[in-house]
């Protein structure tokens, strides 16, 4: 009697191995893509808080309307569009800081700034 695998047990070996690298490589991709988007996330915070710091370091209420910055961080050049509008007390005013990875939104952080 002969002894050893079939053709088709080798096959089934095969492809059970293939799946198995394919969903680790799916996972490996997915884990890469994730610390890409949080990087990005990171220098965009900084982005935003530098230009709300910006803001109250002024000394006056900023004024209303959209203004639009440029933010180069590391290898990336980010976009923050400042939204401020007034708030029913005139001595406060809300300003909407949001960043832009080209035209991908990346972080919205809302605040109140005061006289």
């Amino acid at each position: 009697m002969k002894r050893g695998f079939t053709l088709i047990e080798v096959l089934v070996a095969l492809a059970i191995v293939a799946v198995s690298v394919m969903a680790g490589m799916r996972a490996a991709g997915s884990m890469t893509r994730n610390a890409e988007r949080q990087w990005q996330v990171l220098l965009a915070q900084v982005c935003a808080d530098n230009a709300l710091v910006r803001l109250r370091l002024g000394g006056n209420l900023p004024n209303v309307g959209e203004t639009r910055l440029t933010c180069p961080q590391a290898s990336l050049s980010l976009d923050v569009v400042l939204n401020v509008q007034t708030t029913p007390n005139p001595a406060f005013r809300r300003v909407d800081a949001q960043v832009f990875l080209k035209t991908s939104p990346l972080l919205r952080v809302s605040t109140i700034l005061g006289r």
